[in-house]
């Protein structure tokens, strides 16, 4: 019997069906990724909407509640549906290959987790149709402007609670496969540092996303069943809901981050031809930025009146997390350091990031000093400070992913000149955006507002114009992306030179199965 089930594996059903019961790791990550990259336009346009309403003051394109709409689906949208997605993609995709194992330890399990997000979705965007409009208090979701939406509530609450579900199966899947499916001879501190980064978020995402779902529970019930959690009339605190919602958000932060530095730390090491500088010290730094993760979460919250113990507690406890993190920028440097670097596009996405993720942690450090925080909190600093972060970090390495590993999905090389043209644009114009968001922060600009003072209007129009030209560019990469699929220049199995990863070592495009055997590590 298990014989025969076997022998059927390789058969597939074709058509629709193939992809609704795919147990494949190829095959479902494919689905995260397509799915990650249709979301990633959709909270591009809502961005867009927030740029043409801010290109001019007064109100020039929507109504006010619609822009607080805007900007609270932008970013449930783009963390949920585009940024985590694409990196549990990836994960499907490259863990397996990564460790030698020939599929994700819980398949079925796997399908579950990436067919519980569509519907997630489809839910939460449909809120923006219902009687009262989606939800407009901002993707934190605080107390009491969050029970003021309308009839939307509950559906949001629900959406949240789908996609937290999918992330917590996504990640266990990942522990699972991680820790036991390692071919023969590959130990812990052999494994390439992109699994590394993934197990350490999974263990993350497993401890947090429990957390997130309490917090929105209790709204609920505060909602409807006339509890008093949040409430003070009846004996709550809104700023308890703070403290628990940060509690998740803090380490949500580098869940989205980590995935970023192991890609980085694949891509570097294979563009400048040498091992990467300090691989032990990278595991550790990784670690610590975990563990450190879940005891800086009140730093979002130096305004709401806590006492001077528990502000210089989480200021000194939140610059503690830029030393782990200085030691993965001073490695990354000391690989290229005389190395025989090349520029291809996934090397040029990697080195944009290492630069630019490094200013935005270094305004994370100006807002980590609680006084200097007094200023900056909820003003368009904040905003330009987690846009490094999450777009020149997160996104930008899911893009240098992409093009390092589009060859072996496809068996094709992508076009090298589209892609440079798609990298230039995309790094002048994102700093065109972003860079001036800090002035205005500085200036003393409020961020979630569609309408503002008349001295801000002239950054606004250029942030504008740059956030029109960084939507627009990422149209080549869509691109770039069909274009490979459909065909061109043949890839070899070894595609890049310097890589040394164990996928590699499998044709291009990766066969449906591999790895039946496992191979043996020296």
């Amino acid at each position: 019997m298990t014989a025969t089930t076997h022998e059927n594996h390789g058969h597939a059903p074709s058509g629709l069906g193939r992809w609704l019961l795919t147990t494949n790791h190829k095959e479902i990550g494919s689905l995260y990724l397509l799915f990650a990259l249709l979301m990633f336009f959709i909270g591009g346009a809502m961005a867009m909407v927030i740029r043409a309403e801010l290109f001019q003051p007064g109100l020039q394109v929507v109504d006010p509640y619609f822009f607080n709409q805007m900007t609270t689906m932008h970013a449930l949208v783009m963390i949920f549906g585009a940024v985590m997605p694409a990196f549990t993609g990836l994960a499907n995709w490259m863990i397996p290959l990564m460790v030698g194992g020939p599929d994700m330890a819980l398949p079925r399990m796997n399908n579950l987790s990436f067919w519980i997000l569509p519907f997630a979705f489809i839910m939460l965007l449909s809120t923006l149709f219902m009687p009262g409009g989606g939800p407009a208090g901002g993707w934190t979701m605080y107390p009491p402007l969050m029970l003021q939406t309308g009839a939307a509530f509950p559906f949001v609450i629900f959406a949240v609670h789908l996609m937290g579900l999918s992330s917590i199966m996504g990640a266990i899947n990942v522990v699972a496969t991680v820790l036991n499916m390692r071919a023969p001879g590959m130990t812990l501190m052999k494994m390439p540092l992109f699994v590394w980064t993934w197990l350490i978020t999974a263990f993350l995402l497993i401890a947090t996303m429990p957390v997130l779902a309490g917090a929105i529970t209790m709204l609920l019930t505060d909602q409807y069943f006339g509890t008093s959690f949040f409430n003070a009339a009846g004996g709550g605190d809104p700023v308890l809901y703070q403290h628990i919602f940060w509690f998740f958000g803090h380490p949500e932060v580098y869940i989205m981050i980590l995935p970023a530095f192991g890609i980085v730390s694949t891509i570097i090491p294979t563009f400048a031809r040498k091992p990467l500088f300090g691989y032990s010290s990278m595991v550790y730094a990784t670690a610590s930025i975990a563990f450190l993760s879940f005891i800086v979460w009140a730093h979002h919250m130096f305004t709401v009146g806590m006492p001077l113990s528990g502000e210089l507690f989480f200021m000194y406890a939140t610059m503690l997390i830029s030393v782990p993190t200085g030691v993965k920028v001073f490695n990354w440097a000391a690989t290229m350091w005389r190395g025989a670097m090349t520029f291809e596009t996934p090397m040029l996405f990697a080195i944009a990031f290492v630069i630019l993720f490094t200013i935005g942690g270094f305004s994370g450090l100006m807002l980590a000093i609680t006084p200097a925080d007094f200023q900056y909190h909820d003003t368009y600093f904040v905003v330009a400070h987690f846009h490094y972060v999450l777009v020149t970090g997160a996104v930008f390495s899911i893009i240098a992913a992409a093009y390092y590993w589009l060859p072996k999905w496809t068996g094709y090389m992508y076009s090298e000149t589209l892609g440079k043209w798609h990298f230039w644009l995309s790094v002048i114009s994102v700093n065109v955006l972003f860079f001036p968001q800090h002035f205005l922060g500085l200036a003393g600009m409020p961020r979630r507002i569609p309408d503002y003072a008349v001295q801000f209007t002239d950054w606004n129009v250029v942030s504008s114009i740059g956030g029109f030209v960084f939507g627009l560019s990422q149209l080549l990469f869509v691109a770039v992306v069909i274009k490979c699929i459909r065909g061109g220049k043949k890839a070899t199995a070894q595609v890049w030179e310097g890589a040394e990863t164990l996928e590699w070592t499998v044709p291009s495009p990766a066969p449906l199965h591999t790895f039946d055997t496992p191979p043996q590590i020296k």
